[in-house]
């Protein structure tokens, strides 16, 4: 088995957003040679989250904004005495930190509509993610 690492390194514009990063993940993968395996994608930020699901503008949409309904600023969280954004903290757990997606053949087992995203909690920010390819 083969292991090959490479950051992915980006800037966010604002507090709370979604980018696609489908496209740098697919270029790490294709970095790597490997034709069957693992690809995971971490982020090392707890005030973000990586998810996979359908890339319809309405939706991205719809997730922001439940996120902001379900978990609002400035609601009086306990970590906000510390530096106020226990908000983005809790979304991140929400999210998660990391996907791992089936490689085959060379390519993502995405689903038909499926996408990566990468989901800013706190920005704007310079980020940084680690994809990381297992296999043959």
């Amino acid at each position: 088995m083969v292991i090959k690492r490479e950051s992915v390194e980006f800037n966010t514009t604002r507090r709370v957003e979604i980018q696609d990063i489908t496209r740098k993940v697919e270029a790490v993968l294709d970095h790597s040679g490997i034709k069957n395996g693992l690809l995971n994608v971490y982020s090392p930020h707890s005030t973000s989250g990586v998810v996979v699901n359908e890339n319809e503008s309405g939706l991205v949409n719809d997730f922001k904004l439940a996120l902001e309904k379900l978990v609002p600023e400035g609601a009086g969280y306990q970590h906000d005495r510390i530096d106020n954004n226990a908000d983005s903290h809790i979304r991140g757990f929400l999210t998660g930190g990391s996907e791992t997606i089936p490689v085959e053949k060379g390519r993502m087992m995405l689903g038909t509509w499926q996408s990566i995203f990468f989901v800013e909690l706190d920005g704007p920010r310079h980020r940084r993610l680690v994809v990381t390819v297992m296999g043959d």
